[in-house]
């Protein structure tokens, strides 16, 4: 996921600091030790479900909601947790950050799940469904590194020190992610890594004309995730595993390595980020097109989530065109086949005198979100 500027339930306990509870006295719960919760999103096909119903859902991008500067280095502003969740629309998703980084402590160097726990505790009491993405594939808000070739091969097993933001391996992470927060049954589903794509970078750059793309980009890719599926599985059998990718090209699946990725068994959903133009239903072309993604996923019997859409706006164009323009995009890509839509990116301190992605909290798009997340 790449920043772009970036029932009754029991509230999950914190790891360090003094103990107690956390946000409204609920007793803390060694996430370590509880069990998976029963998953209430699953598929059929290139359906979503919730709960056994047939589900579209909208929903947010909300990459930096596990903020709390008191605590980590941050992604952004901080989020009042219970506004935010409070206010979505039934039956909607949020997408979210929840990289390692978030989790430690940045004074102490330490894991400290507070800002975490918190995220998960906000959602189960608000009953709203997350979808963490575990690692981002440029870094951002996290080790600040872009991930090659060979970090898919071997270096997300490998633990190397990052005062405040790296205490372990990333394949040490996403266990301990998935160990910690499985017993929330807000939990949609899991996506290890976000936008994935193992090219190589020349020099100290990794800006996108100064990269190139190994031969054997998708065999490497495709092992990654019958990998670090087959951990999450382990941890989690019932739970969705999302694919993070990007979908218009990039290196490891272009064109029928889409296909070739996407069919690995520990890979449950697929995904496209459209930020095409307003006027543009069904973006790309013949090969990397969202059309072709579509025809690939009714092929491989799974979703297709576009799980980032987004358009400027702001200074540049006014909300309320922006709001035409993506429910017109969410109505053509619902009616091709794909699973879902979500928004890019809600923010709560948004900037109407610049051009950006920002959704803030009276952004005409929570009345799309309403509109859009159907069940049954």
């Amino acid at each position: 996921m790449a920043v772009r500027l970036f029932g009754s339930m029991v509230a999950l306990g914190v790891v360090v600091g003094t103990g107690g509870c956390v946000d409204g006295g609920s007793p803390p719960v060694d996430g370590l030790r509880a069990p998976a919760a029963a998953a209430v999103v699953g598929s059929q096909d290139t359906e979503l479900l919730l709960r056994g119903a047939p589900w579209w859902p909208s929903g947010f991008n909300a990459p930096q909601i596990a903020t709390n500067y008191a605590i980590n280095y941050g992604c952004g502003a901080e989020v009042d947790l219970d506004e935010f969740f409070g206010k979505l629309p039934r039956n909607s998703l949020t997408r979210f950050a929840m990289f390692q980084a978030l989790a430690v402590n940045k004074s102490t160097g330490e894991l400290d799940f507070r800002a975490a726990d918190a995220v998960f505790a906000a959602a189960q009491r608000h009953g709203q469904l997350v979808l963490p993405v575990l690692i981002p594939q440029n870094g951002d808000c996290d080790d600040e590194v872009f991930k090659q070739r060979d970090w898919f091969v071997r270096g997300w097993t490998e633990y190397r020190p990052i005062a405040g933001r790296a205490v372990m391996s990333p394949r040490d992470w996403v266990r301990t992610a998935v160990e910690r927060w499985r017993s929330s049954p807000m939990v949609a589903g899991w996506t290890v890594i976000g936008e994935p794509e193992p090219s190589n970078c020349a020099g100290s750059t990794c800006e996108e004309r100064r990269r190139t793309c190994p031969g054997d980009a998708a065999q490497v890719l495709r092992a990654f995730m019958d990998e670090s599926g087959a951990l999450v599985r382990a941890l989690d059998p019932q739970r969705l595993i999302f694919a993070g990718f990007l979908g218009g090209g990039q290196c490891g699946t272009v064109a029928t390595e889409f296909e070739f990725v996407g069919a690995a068994l520990n890979v449950d959903v697929l995904e496209y980020h459209d930020y095409s133009d307003g006027d543009v239903a069904l973006p790309g072309g013949r090969r990397n097109g969202l059309a072709t993604r579509i025809v690939q996923a009714r092929a491989l019997r799974k979703p297709l989530l576009v799980a980032e859409i987004g358009i400027p706006a702001g200074s540049c164009l006014p909300v309320a065109e922006r709001r035409d323009y993506l429910a017109a995009k969410l109505a053509a890509q619902r009616d091709a086949g794909t699973a879902g839509a979500l928004f890019w990116a809600f923010v709560p301190d948004p900037r109407p005198d610049q051009c950006t992605l920002d959704i803030g909290p009276d952004d005409p798009l929570w009345a799309v979100v309403a509109e859009y997340s159907t069940l049954g």
